[in-house]
């Protein structure tokens, strides 16, 4: 027991602590949530069990992820690029739906236990693409170069998208976008992605939304309407959850939570605004920030391209899902399926969200004092 104990103490002096600190901290706030609407009978106590158990297996990964040299697992992309793609190919056949309220059937069970592998591709999508820009950063800004590296952003995004989940499809694509530009990418292909974006939105908009789409679009600027009283139920809700919340919240142990769709998964903001107030919030709004924030520090502090690209690629990911997930809580955004990182229920959320913890603390450790600090080849 007692090497146990120096194992553990030995590793937290060597790596960001404070960063781990954080991802636990909003990691035992997510059972506090879950467990609030456990009281209330809206979910069994195996979600909680579930929860926990994604936790401790994430932070196991989080540990070995970062024990292991950052460029060794770039370089390993013809190994986890294949396997992630693979499995997200399966699910067109043999995948299943693990909820009413969702349609896609992004899922797949293996030896009982139900996995989501875009929240994995999502890593590897986030390892492969930093490696593809660290290998052409000195021509960067070449026509030749720059269609590659599109046609790479491409895959998962449009993979993602034939499978029916849109939200995560988005996330993929505001992570190619950000580690792009984030590498040097000329501001003249700023400025055409812009003008692009622009002519697609009618393109979007008429023939590639279906009519579910448009809908959750327009209720968000017509909450009142009885036209749109069905499909902005959810947001309804989640908003006099967090409403009645007040300044303090109701309290951990209240048996008073209304309900809210999905409240343990997409809408778990919305419990927290309910149980732990406006205060309580802030306080994990500020705890997501400032996971992001040590991940930005982190970049600013890496020597080398391939380090900083895994972790805007990590920040992003992260960012992104934050920003949507309390905007689809808040109804500033429509509801798309788009996870709250750390505090979200979901086993495949929680793994790949530590996952991204691991690679950001490999980035660290193998650049510390100066260790292992050469370019890559």
């Amino acid at each position: 027991m007692k090497k146990v104990i120096h194992a553990i103490g030995n590793y937290f002096r060597t790596t960001d602590y404070w960063l781990l600190l954080l991802c636990i901290t909003c990691s035992g706030i997510s059972v506090v949530l879950l467990f609030g609407i456990y009281r209330n009978e809206y979910i069994g106590d195996g979600k909680i069990f579930t929860q926990a158990a994604a936790i401790l297996m994430g932070l196991m990964a989080a540990v070995i992820l970062s024990k292991i040299d950052y460029r060794f697992i770039a370089k390993m992309w013809k190994l986890h690029v294949p396997l992630a793609l693979f499995l997200v190919i399966l699910t067109f056949f043999i995948g299943k739906q693990v909820s009413e309220t969702v349609d896609d059937k992004a899922w797949l069970e293996i030896f009982g236990f139900n996995l989501q592998p875009s929240e994995f591709l999502k890593i590897s999508f986030i390892m492969s693409f930093a490696y593809h820009l660290s290998l052409v950063k000195e021509h960067l800004n070449a026509p030749k170069n720059v269609l590659l590296l599109c046609l790479h952003g491409a895959v998962p995004v449009l993979l993602i998208h034939f499978q029916g989940d849109d939200g995560s499809a988005l996330i993929f694509a505001l992570i190619f976008v950000v580690m792009l530009f984030s590498a040097g990418l000329s501001w003249k292909y700023l400025v055409t992605a812009l003008v692009g974006a622009a002519i697609a939105i009618p393109v979007v908009w008429f023939g590639v939304m279906n009519y579910d789409q448009k809908m959750r679009f327009l209720a968000i600027f017509h909450p009142d309407d009885p036209e749109f009283a069905t499909i902005f139920y959810q947001q309804y809700h989640g908003n006099i959850s967090i409403g009645t919340g007040g300044v303090w919240g109701k309290g951990i142990l209240t048996d008073k939570l209304r309900y809210v769709p999905e409240m343990h998964n997409d809408f778990i903001f919305s419990v927290a605004g309910e149980m732990l107030g406006f205060v309580g919030c802030i306080a994990i709004i500020g705890l997501l920030a400032a996971i992001c924030l040590k991940i930005l520090h982190n970049y600013r502090r890496c020597p080398d391209a391939l380090g900083q690209n895994i972790c805007v690629g990590v920040f992003a990911m992260y960012a992104s899902q934050i920003i949507i997930n309390i905007g689809m809580n808040l109804s500033v955004v429509p509801v798309i399926g788009v996870t709250l990182p750390f505090l979200s229920a979901g086993g495949s959320s929680i793994l790949s969200t530590y996952m991204g913890i691991g690679l950001v603390l490999s980035v660290y450790l193998y650049n510390t004092k100066g260790l292992f600090t050469d370019n890559i080849s």
